[in-house]
């Protein structure tokens, strides 16, 4: 299928090839640049292009370049960190949300393509993860900061994650680290469509919020709020029991904003084991009828949240996500977007790779890490050896040709090299009882029983 040199690392390092492959279909220069003169605001173009910035800022979250600056030494850019920086930081926020949804939706066409989606685990309901994400303190590099000595926060955004795609289907960032997340929940009651099921912790158990879901025609599974505004209709009744604990429900009567009042759902969960919050019940509100979704149904829904939290971890761990060396919010929130770009790739590079092997249980057993390995320790290389001609089919391909170019490289994956090390139970930590008063020892003598 490849001439070549591309051939042998198509070969070789097929994961990777398949992220640069779709680097060049989804962002490559001149698609992205003509992307960014449609959708901007304020920001022009000048001596950087907007292609650039991505390329540069790419390298780094994907781990092959440790710092802007190294990337930027890389690159063939013409103007000067400095200017770099500069432009980083001119960024809108708008800019950085809209490339998200940009991504997201082409993965999605590909996921589709591929035949790579989930099953529902709710059929005619488009199950969406909300939850925030605080960027990490940034270094004191601004004048203003360096005589803090409190942490200097970059921002905060709410992600949308797509359960049936496993990739981030929205984002919405905000510059004020201080900002509560709520007051972001305005934003993404606009973007609610009809037959989506939204799921999220009880930070996010706003009366307003659900009455906007529910008058858009969709759904929602929230864990309720201790100051919920709800009145009970009947007393809890018990619906059954699971491995985690026994479950009851009840009709509760809310009050919207506007004065009407509805009929909702209320699932109790008492845990045989409490949270590490110390929570020995779960209490869930719903607004899905009962004949469309049982209690037990909800409950495992909302169980199946922690993938967000996953999504996450995936992001701070393979990729680098929160780039502290940017102090100005719009610039780290950039930053912090293509990692979600990045993650969205690697969610085609999984939905693929579940396309051409049906028989292998990739979700639990293939670890996004070796991926990310291979990724980071091949690109280098593979740049300087292939030429930029040998690129080009990708950038023109249509989304059937890529769904065959990824499929052709995902059967080359051996799946046994990218397995998951799964370890077993938790120890107790072993007390450290000997030695006490010594501030170092032998481990030699130690061994030797001297």
């Amino acid at each position: 299928m490849f001439d070549g040199i591309l051939q042998k690392f198509a070969d070789q390092a097929p994961g990777a090839v398949m992220v640069r492959a779709l680097l060049e279909h989804l962002l490559n220069a001149e698609r992205l640049d003509a992307w960014f003169e449609r959708t901007r605001g304020s920001q022009y173009t000048r001596k950087i292009l907007f292609s650039s910035l991505v390329g540069v800022l790419l390298q780094v979250v994907c781990r092959t370049h440790p710092s802007v600056h190294a990337a930027y030494r890389d690159s063939a850019i013409a103007a000067s960190i400095v200017a770099v920086y500069g432009k980083l930081r001119g960024v809108e926020l708008e800019t950085s949300q809209a490339l998200v949804r940009f991504i997201a939706a082409e993965s999605a066409q590909l996921i589709e393509g591929l035949q790579g989606a989930r099953p529902p685990l709710l059929p005619g309901h488009r199950i969406k993860y909300l939850d925030g994400n605080c960027l990490e303190a940034s270094e004191r590099r601004l004048k203003p900061l360096r005589e803090s000595a409190a942490a200097a926060l970059s921002g905060k955004s709410l992600v949308v994650f797509d359960k049936a795609l496993d990739l981030v289907a929205d984002v919405f960032p905000c510059a004020d680290g201080h900002a509560q997340e709520r007051a972001l929940l305005g934003a993404v009651s606009a973007r609610v469509a009809a037959q989506d099921l939204w799921v999220a912790d009880r930070n996010f158990c706003v009366l307003s919020f659900l009455c906007a879901i529910e008058r858009a025609a969709a759904s929602f599974i929230i864990r309720e709020h201790s100051q919920f505004p709800c009145k009970p209709l009947e007393p809890m009744r018990r619906v059954g029991t699971s491995p985690t604990g026994a479950r009851f429900e009840q009709a509760v009567q809310v009050t919207t904003p506007s004065g009407e009042t509805a009929v909702w759902r209320r699932i109790q969960v008492k845990l045989k084991t409490k949270t590490r919050n110390g929570d020995s019940a779960l209490i869930l509100v719903t607004n899905l009828p009962a004949e469309v979704a049982a209690a037990a149904t909800i409950a495992e829904i909302y169980r199946t949240r922690w993938t967000i939290e996953t999504a996450f971890q995936k992001l701070e761990d393979h990729l680098h996500s929160e780039i502290n060396s940017l102090g100005y919010p719009e610039a780290a929130l950039f930053g912090f977007c293509l990692a979600l770009v990045a993650f969205n790739l690697y969610a085609v590079v999984m939905a693929a790779l579940r396309a051409a092997h049906p028989k292998a249980n990739v979700d639990d057993t293939v670890s996004g890490y070796y991926l990310a390995t291979e990724i980071a320790n091949t690109t280098a290389g593979m740049n300087i050896a292939v030429d930029d001609a040998d690129w080009a089919r990708f950038a023109t391909a249509t989304h059937e040709q890529m769904c065959t170019f990824l499929l052709d490289l995902a059967s080359r994956v051996n799946l046994a090299q990218w397995r998951k090390s799964k370890r077993g139970p938790k120890k107790a930590p072993t007390p450290r009882t000997k030695y006490k008063g010594k501030t170092h020892i032998s481990t030699a003598k130690v061994l030797a029983g001297t």
